[in-house]
């Protein structure tokens, strides 16, 4: 039985011990030349390692909620790919590393709501637009949802 965090030992990148042992995840392939076993007992959590090699975007700007933005993201179709467009409020913004995530909202043809949930570290996004702040007192905008026409406007943070 493995513990909860699975060891991985790169030959120069030490981060951290324990007294149990050296563990490796039996699921993964050990390669002699790749992973270095040595008497020194090292921890490493695997997820911890895959949100440190993540870089952020450097088309996304600093988003807020209340911001109107254009998010510019690639679709594939069959064999050719295209950009295409989504333009809304955004009306919540999670953290979380790797899992971030940001939801636009936009109101389509016939007063229809549509929400949208993008990754922030997605390689499909291709740029995001800043089109205007707004002043809201919230983290979560999720009032908007219930509210039509003018009840749903915020107010423009000017700088």
């Amino acid at each position: 039985m493995l513990p909860s965090e699975t060891c991985v030992v790169f030959s120069s990148k030490f981060q951290g011990c324990h007294s149990q042992g050296l563990w490796y995840n039996s699921q993964l392939p050990l390669d002699e030349e790749k992973w270095q076993i040595c008497g020194e007992k090292v921890t490493m959590n695997l997820v911890e390692s895959l949100e440190r090699q993540i870089e952020p975007n450097p088309n996304i700007p600093a988003l807020s909620p209340g911001d109107t933005v254009k998010v510019h993201l690639r679709i594939v179709e069959g064999d050719r790919e295209r950009v295409q467009s989504f333009q809304g409020t955004l009306i919540r913004l999670r953290g979380g590393g790797a899992n971030a995530n940001f939801t636009v909202r936009r109101i389509a043809s016939n007063g229809v709501g549509v929400e949208r949930t993008f990754l922030l570290h997605s390689p499909r996004i291709e740029k995001v637009e800043v089109l205007r702040h707004a002043k809201v007192r919230r983290a979560q905008l999720y009032f908007l949802r219930d509210r039509r026409g003018k009840a749903a406007r915020l107010k423009e943070l000017r700088k």
